[in-house]
């Protein structure tokens, strides 16, 4: 049997990854999801189809993209590594950043499915009333989208939790750093630790299926 000091840290550094991705799609999903949804301007369909691109590019690719955008060499990893005093890849941060831009577009069209659901005769009305947009927003609209965004926040989670492709490529594979549940087992089928792999095969299916019971069971109520 693997001592636990091996199968625990990729299953920390992993759900860490995922809640805080997850909690940044939310953020960001919810915003443009809510602005998409009631704006109207040339270029929407654009905007809107590389909202989603990352969802239907594979994820080496998005992770090239993403190192090409924060390597040492681009002005916006210059610029974090002046501030910092490190460069962004290959670190912890990386890896959340990676999970969020491939996490995001599932989020995104959850979300707005729900937000296209709630009449805006309603949110009107409210505003006739003198309600301002954020009132709006808390006591109508989000109420009324309850079950979307809480499906976009799951499959945000869930989707930060099994990603694989894109952390590879910008946070690499550093035991008790960036090693994710993926990307050590990964390793593990490399090295022939057949039973290593299973663990952690076992660890994130069972994470990712109490994430859509949980969301199964918010849906009922």
């Amino acid at each position: 049997m693997h001592d636990w000091s091996v199968i625990l840290p990729p299953i920390a550094i992993s759900i860490k990854v995922a809640l805080a991705s997850s909690l940044i799609v939310f953020l960001a999903a919810a915003a443009a999801a809510r602005w998409m949804s009631r704006a109207s301007f040339p270029g929407k369909t654009i905007i809107e189809t590389l909202l989603l691109l990352p969802l239907v590019l594979p994820p080496t690719v998005v992770g090239f993209v993403l190192l090409m955008a924060l390597g040492r060499r681009s002005w916006l990893g210059q610029a974090y590594e002046w501030l910092t005093g490190q460069p962004i890849i290959f670190t912890w941060g990386a890896a959340v950043i990676a999970a969020a831009v491939v996490a995001f577009p599932l989020a995104y069209r959850t979300m707005r499915a729900g937000f296209d659901a709630v009449d805006q005769e309603v949110e009107d009305a409210a505003r006739a009333q003198g309600a301002g947009e954020w009132q709006v927003f808390r006591h109508i609209t989000a109420p009324l989208a309850y079950r979307s965004l809480t499906g976009g926040y799951i499959l945000g989670f869930a989707r930060g939790l099994g990603e694989f492709g894109a952390t590879l490529m910008i946070a690499g594979n550093i035991p008790g750093r960036t090693q994710t549940i993926p990307t050590a087992i990964f390793v593990a089928v490399e090295g022939n630790e057949t039973l290593l792999a299973w663990i952690w095969a076992g660890a994130i299916v069972l994470f990712s299926f109490l994430m859509l019971l949980l969301a199964g069971l918010l849906e009922r109520r």
